[in-house]
């Protein structure tokens, strides 16, 4: 899938948001009210996308020309069980939209879906993925390709940090959180593994373009740069001048994605090069500042 853009805007009709309460949804309902966007927000709480005929619901609060944006997932998916959730989740919304004249159809996928390489990963990349979470994404973004393919665009996100997350997975936020608190910062291994970490405010700029000028395709939401977890750890102990321990944690298994995992950043330079990118120091400098 080829990325393409509108060199205008050409926004129109209401946002739809499906899925509530995680770091994307949250800061993009931000972007979407700042602008004045008219916008409808979804989660679980008023439809549960799992319950039979739910997409009754559904259907029924969504209007012709309107941008869907599908966020919603049992997350991060760690079993079978989690997995068939997901698919029943987008398999139920397919059904809603069907027949329905949208403007533009976003999924946010996952950069779960790549197979491991040494080289830089583009969006052109093998897909294949190694875990229930990148296969979820996988499975997702093909049946979504069969339904909307006009006017589909998939973004697939790397590690993302900064304010209004609710996971504290590995990295940033949690190392943050840990630290603020003056608590011990646990790595795995020696925290050699080297990932791309995407401010969230750099990724909320290009998804908002991104809707204003009706993009399609794929693309890849990311940095560009990468960073060991040591490194991370470290640099927020710096930045916060809070001495907590770092523990080194034994591994349970292999490293994931062989402890290296860079990317390609030609398509985001060639159509959002005047979006200035944010290097790991600059995000946490951003992000630390918030709590001051």
């Amino acid at each position: 899938m080829n990325f393409k853009i509108n060199n205008k805007s050409s926004f129109y009709g209401r946002v739809v948001i499906i899925g509530s309460s995680g770091i994307i949804s949250k800061n993009l309902q931000n972007k979407l009210k700042k602008n004045k966007i008219n916008h409808l927000v979804i989660g679980s709480k008023k439809i549960n996308l799992l319950k039979p005929k739910s997409f009754i619901s559904l259907r029924n609060k969504i209007k012709k020309n309107d941008t869907i944006v599908f966020i919603a997932a049992e997350a991060p998916v760690k079993n079978e069980k989690m997995l068939i959730n997901n698919l029943i989740m987008s398999s139920t919304l397919v059904t809603a939209l069907k027949n329905k004249i949208l403007r533009q159809f976003i999924y946010v996928s996952s950069d779960a879906v790549y197979a491991d390489s040494k080289k830089k990963i583009n969006e052109k990349s093998l897909k294949a993925p190694d875990s229930f979470h990148g296969l979820m994404h996988l499975s997702r973004e093909k049946t979504f390709q069969s339904y909307f393919s006009k006017n589909l665009l998939i973004l697939r996100p790397t590690l993302i940090y900064g304010k209004e997350d609710t996971h504290l997975g590995y990295g940033p936020n949690k190392f943050l959180f840990l630290a603020l608190k003056k608590l011990p910062l646990s790595i795995f291994g020696n925290g050699e593994e080297k990932r791309d970490h995407v401010y969230i405010d750099y990724l909320i700029d290009i998804f908002f373009k991104c809707i204003n000028r009706k993009a399609s395709g794929a693309l890849n939401l990311v940095s560009g740069q990468v960073s060991s977890f040591r490194y991370i750890a470290e640099t927020i102990q710096k930045k916060l001048d809070i001495k907590s321990k770092i523990i080194k944690i034994k591994r349970s298994g292999p490293m994931p994605h062989n402890g290296y995992r860079a990317f390609d950043v030609k398509t985001l330079n060639t159509f959002f090069g005047k979006i200035k990118k944010i290097s790991i120091n600059d995000g946490l400098n951003r992000y630390i500042e918030k709590f001051k």
